[in-house]
């Protein structure tokens, strides 16, 4: 059973960088064929996939938030992360990992002063 465990703070400042991490258990980021994802839910709103990391490291981003996210990996630690830039309170979301057909639990990540 593959389990996805997302960690990082819970609150950031207008224009910092949110930086989150997906630990992954009982299955590996080299797998194969296999994609790793951030998603994001904004309150009321829908899920909204923000991008992904491939098996072979190639990452891939939504065009809507490309300029300001990076998804990156550490392999050592079966850990993929996530940086989003120049955040803003429309950031402020449920941030879930996913490997599909698995996710994590999601955080909450708030953008306020």
């Amino acid at each position: 059973q593959v389990q996805l465990q997302e960690s990082g703070p819970g609150q950031v400042k207008p224009s910092q960088t949110l930086s989150l991490t997906c630990t992954v258990s009982g299955g590996s980021l080299t797998t194969s064929s296999y994609s790793w994802s951030w998603i994001r839910q904004p309150p009321g709103k829908g899920l909204e996939w923000m991008g992904s990391i491939r098996f072979d490291g190639r990452s891939q981003y939504s065009p809507a938030l490309k300029s300001r996210t990076s998804i990156s990996r550490d392999t050592s630690k079966n850990q993929f992360s996530l940086q989003l830039s120049s955040v803003t309170p429309e950031d402020t979301a449920v941030y879930y990992c996913r490997g599909l057909p698995y996710w994590g639990k999601g955080t909450q990540v708030t953008v306020s002063s």
